[in-house]
């Protein structure tokens, strides 16, 4: 029995070395079939992706709508006692939840995209006024009698042949070959957009599932897991799945939350002050609040331009505004809607949203963050079992002098005379 245990873990250990060797040779060598397989397979699967990911944020608000549901069918029974109620509960629940998600996004659209649409066409009908501006401006700054200013103007002076080579020779050239494929390009991005809202739309269907069947879907998975696993194992992934769900949920779902609430202060607050494009800078300053650490500056940068150009003294007053929106957000929102911080150091937030950035975009750069903390919880609790298996401690400043011996002060080991 022993050596038939030994044979097994041996061809699993050599199975999985030779797959991590195909992956390793098609990823470099073989213009990443398997990658191309994988992005294929996630565009086919988009709908269930999407019905995923909104049953896991719609879930909480389905818990407690469910959960009032049963502390009302509770108060008008016979002696308050608790009675099995069915299914009909988590039908309504369901129910209930996308009614009001729907609202939620009928109430948006009513009052957001005609003040949307007034603002981009008051910016489109204004963007030759604009050019004007920023023109006099530039050429004032460059023709004024100072040091700065001369020293622009010579550097555009000798790098003007350079430019307009490019112009000439690469761009102009790029942007002709380029129009006969705008007409496709232009079919392309409707039937993306329609295919899209496809997906969407099947994603809320499979939803409904998923939120109905969410108990027993995690009782098979627990039972798949238990019956591969030895119990100790599978009692260590089910740990961690948990922990895992409480870093992503707090932070994802509180995080959109947040940004909800500061997109609509912010429209409030320039509504009352009276600032241009309100309903469009409100709206950029709210979803790209989404990012940490980056999406405040990502946000305010080209709002805050929009607005100068129309009244630098409104531009002053908005940048402000948006230093004391986000210092509330920052001190008092934040903190009460995710419940503190991730639990990783500044340092590892910046790299994870440069990372997560670099790989997926926007969306990479929000995942980011949860990510790096399950990896930093994952990799902190197997360093902590091992040196506990090991007898040492666990606090890390316990390491920092590990190294010396006692009245050794230039550390090492001191040899014995």
């Amino acid at each position: 029995m022993k050596d038939r245990k030994q044979f097994w873990h041996l061809g699993l250990t050599l199975f999985l070395t030779a797959c991590a060797i195909l992956v390793f040779y098609d990823t470099f060598y073989m213009h990443g079939m398997l990658q191309s397989f994988v992005t294929k397979l996630a565009a086919t699967l988009a709908p269930v992706l999407y019905g995923f990911a909104m049953a896991y944020l719609l879930t909480p608000v389905v818990n407690l709508i469910e959960e009032m549901l049963g502390r009302w069918a509770s108060r008008n029974s016979a002696g308050g006692k608790v009675v099995q109620l069915g299914r009909w509960p988590r039908a309504v629940s369901i129910m209930l939840t996308w009614a009001l998600v729907l609202l939620m996004v009928y109430l948006l659209l009513v009052m957001l995209i005609p003040q949307l649409v007034t603002s981009v066409t008051v910016l489109i009908n204004n963007a030759e006024n604009y050019y004007n501006q920023i023109y006099n401006w530039v050429n004032g700054f460059l023709n004024g009698d100072t040091e700065l200013g001369r020293w622009v103007a010579n550097l555009i002076d000798n790098y003007y042949d350079n430019a307009m080579d490019f112009l000439q020779d690469k761009l102009l050239p790029w942007a002709q070959s380029i129009l006969p494929r705008l007409s496709g390009g232009i079919l392309s991005g409707i039937w993306s957009v329609v295919g899209f809202f496809k997906n969407l739309i099947i994603g809320v269907i499979v939803s409904v599932y998923m939120l109905a069947m969410k108990e027993k879907s995690a009782a098979r998975c627990c039972k798949l897991l238990y019956g591969t696993l030895k119990e100790p194992q599978a009692k260590t992934v089910v740990r961690a799945t948990r922990k895992v769900n409480r870093i992503f949920s707090g932070f994802v779902r509180g995080k959109l939350l947040d940004s909800l609430i500061i997109g609509i202060l912010c429209f409030i607050g320039c509504s009352i002050m009276d600032m241009p494009y309100t309903p469009l800078v409100s709206v950029f300053i709210g979803v790209t609040n989404v990012i940490p650490f980056f999406g405040p500056v990502i946000g305010a940068i080209p709002s805050a331009f929009l607005i100068l150009l129309v009244s630098p003294m409104k531009c002053l007053i908005f940048v402000g505004f948006i230093i004391i929106l986000q210092a509330l957000d920052g001190y008092v929102i934040g903190p009460k809607i995710l419940g503190g911080p991730t639990g990783i150091s500044s340092f590892w937030v910046i790299v994870a949203i440069l990372v997560g950035g670099g790989f997926s975009g926007l969306l990479g750069m929000f995942l980011g963050v949860p990510v790096c903390a399950c990896a930093q919880a994952l990799i902190k609790h197997l360093i902590n079992r091992r040196l506990e298996q090991r007898g040492m401690p666990m606090e890390a400043v316990a390491y920092v002098n590990r190294d010396k011996e006692p009245n050794d002060p230039d550390g090492g080991t001191k040899k014995k005379e």
